[in-house]
């Protein structure tokens, strides 16, 4: 049987060739540069977080739903594969998943629409942005430098794995954290991401929109022939039924779900190796200077994943289930934000003290980072001990 392994494209991104740290540091004789960023990530306490903060339902809804954390691995799981077999680096495509969430805010897309509602006027609030915050500031861990030290190739990715961030969209412009570290380090914001960091952009793609599904039907906010007349979805659900008559529930919606991930992995490599053989690249200088991503879905399939995420808008996160607990966590998170803003002297000792030294970035802004960093159940008991009057504080 052939090794499923790839060799080394021309266009991966080579560890030796990484432009480095901002903070120069000795290599390491065991683990190539992308390898320790991915053992950083892994042991922040910002990774740690995401154990207990919403993906979709909030965590104490039930243990089986999916969290952040969980829906991070398997990002970074189906990354892995992808990259492998393109012949990418599989560790700098794993470590741009692992670190792609890092700055959500607890209640999921909720409580990130809470607190940009409540940072209008400070910059407001992107979860992409608090990312590169946490891997470059608020992560206090290290003796010689503040945040985890990541290669260029590692904040690059995590920074752009959507797309270059340049030129700004008319009256757009760029997140504050984002803008003012390209001061520091320039990320090269105009041009494409690497190809591992769109690796993990599409990996994302394919494992919330099926995943979210997996948990939909679950939580019974799905029925199963809502999904009958779904592209991607509705073709193979009725494959597995004609294979297997009278399949239980729980596994007929497993199988359909990962038949559905490996067509949507395997058309991804399809597309991207036609992409590839048509352009020819390299380098990933070449990947980068590209008019157009090297990774991607062929078109029918992104106009049959649009058809998908539009019907999981309207059917799930919008259902009315949904929306009173987000209803919920937008009081919650804007709640503790005001009381923080307007007495500083109610934050924790740590945070106080930032406060009452003039934390560097604002008041708003720290009071935002530290909201920010609170896992669901946290800040549901941070609200309790502040606005129950019949809870201790």
């Amino acid at each position: 049987m052939a090794s499923l392994a790839a060799m080394t494209a021309a266009y991966a991104t080579v560890p030796d060739r990484s432009r480095g740290r901002l903070h120069a540091e000795p290599d390491s004789g065991m683990r190539s540069p992308f390898q320790r960023d991915r053992d950083r990530i892994v042991h922040s306490s910002a990774f740690r977080k995401l154990q207990y903060k919403t993906q979709v339902f909030i965590y104490h809804e039930g243990d089986y739903y999916r969290t952040r954390l969980t829906h991070t691995l398997e990002v970074a799981q189906i990354a892995r594969t992808i990259c492998r077999s393109l012949g990418l680096d599989e560790d700098l495509g794993e470590a741009v998943a692992l670190a792609h969430d890092l700055g959500h805010t607890p209640f999921g897309h909720a409580g990130e629409d809470a607190l940009h509602a409540a940072m209008a006027g400070h910059g407001g609030f992107h979860h992409n942005d608090q990312t590169l915050r946490i891997l470059t500031a608020l992560e206090q861990r290290y003796a010689g430098f503040d945040g985890l030290n990541l290669t260029w190739e590692t904040l690059e990715g995590v920074v752009k794995h959507n797309g270059p961030l340049l030129p700004l969209p008319p009256g757009g412009g760029l997140p504050a954290t984002i803008d003012a570290f390209r001061a520091t380090w320039d990320l090269d914001l105009a041009s494409q991401p690497g190809p591992e960091a769109q690796v993990a952009a599409l990996a994302d793609d394919i494992a919330y929109t099926n995943h979210d599904i997996d948990d939909a039907v679950r939580a019974g906010l799905l029925d199963l022939d809502a999904l009958r007349g779904l592209p991607l979805v509705g073709p193979v659900l009725a494959e597995v039924e004609a294979l297997h008559p009278g399949l239980p529930r729980r596994r007929l919606i497993h199988e359909t779900v990962r038949r559905v991930i490996d067509q949507m992995v395997t058309d991804l490599l399809a597309e991207s190796r036609r992409r590839l053989a048509a352009s020819a690249p390299d380098s990933v200088e070449a990947i980068r200077a590209a008019p157009v991503p090297a990774i991607a879905f062929s078109d029918g399939v992104a106009a049959d994943l649009a058809v998908v995420r539009s019907f999981m808008f309207r059917e799930v996160y919008r259902h009315y289930l949904v929306n009173r607990e987000t209803s919920k966590a937008r009081r919650v998170v804007r709640d503790l934000f005001d009381l923080f803003t307007a007495e500083p002297n109610t934050l924790p000792t740590d945070w106080r003290r930032q406060a009452e030294a003039g934390a560097a970035a604002g008041l708003p802004r720290l009071v935002a980072d530290y909201i920010a960093g609170m896992t669901d159940r946290y800040a549901l008991l941070e609200h309790q001990r502040l606005f129950a009057l019949d809870r201790p504080v």
